[in-house]
């Protein structure tokens, strides 16, 4: 699964869509049924996914031909390690502080020469032993995805280092973090704001790293689009079901009188 680095590669659009409160392998196939999304953001840090879960959701992907990868706080080793045997093309770690800690989980996440990852080869993505070690490396290390989110005031400090950091493959901004961090949660068209988000657009561009973010609506993702941003969360699981239920509500609205 290298579909997200081919499209950064080529400087195009990746479109994802986010699952976690209600992910399962049925409502992936419906959103392949779908189409025209690239990538599936699979949200280990603020859903109580399990490794089956993730099993189950990389085989669902991998059958409409959707990349993906785990977004997770990188508490250790194992947390990177186990989401990659278990299928996911990539991470994307949240709360990174500084470029040692973006250093690291690119090692946790790569072997050998570039990183220290354990050698297994059995699970998922070596094809359950299938795969020659040496080709199972190889490809592992070339197509594995590592995205770091900067979303922590230190992060914003040294994201220049962080973008510099070899084969980190996209810097994440959430808007929401980072109004936080600058102490006006919620105000994403907050001067701070914007000018924090140009100036980690401008280190990527210097890195020649491509960068992501979860728009806050159109014309706030025409404008990032402007700014260099080549990663975007256009739908989440969450906010689809809700979106599914107004809509109902909206159509038979004799049925549900204003109250």
């Amino acid at each position: 699964m290298r579909r997200i680095k081919e499209l950064l590669a080529q400087g195009q659009v990746v479109r994802m869509f986010g699952l976690g409160q209600l992910l399962s392998p049925k409502l992936i196939e419906i959103l392949g049924e779908h189409g025209e999304f690239d990538a599936l953001w699979l949200d280990v840090e603020h859903a109580g996914i399990g490794m089956k879960e993730i099993e189950l959701a990389t085989l669902a992907a991998k059958a409409y031909g959707l990349d993906h990868f785990v977004r997770l706080p990188a508490t250790d080793y194992a947390s990177i390690m186990r989401p990659l045997e278990a299928g996911a093309g990539g991470v994307m770690v949240s709360m990174v502080r500084s470029p040692e800690e973006a250093e690291q989980a690119v090692r946790w996440a790569k072997f050998w020469p570039r990183g220290e990852r354990g050698m297994n080869g059995g699970n998922r993505d070596g094809r359950f032993g299938l795969t020659p070690i040496g080709e199972y490396a190889a490809r592992a290390n070339a197509e594995t995805f590592v995205g770091i989110q900067i979303e922590t005031a230190s992060a914003i400090a040294s994201v220049a280092e962080i973008a510099a950091v070899p084969d980190v493959d996209l810097l994440f901004v959430g808007p929401a973090d980072i109004s936080q961090v600058l102490g006006v949660p919620g105000e994403f068209e907050h001067p701070r704001c914007l000018e924090t988000i140009e100036k980690i657009a401008r280190a990527c561009a210097d890195a020649g790293k491509p960068w992501g973010i979860v728009p806050r609506g159109k014309e706030y993702a025409e404008r990032m689009r402007g700014w260099g941003c080549r990663m975007f969360v256009l739908g989440f699981d969450i906010h689809a079901f809700h979106a599914g239920i107004r809509a109902a509500k909206e159509r038979y609205g004799s049925f549900f009188p204003a109250s």
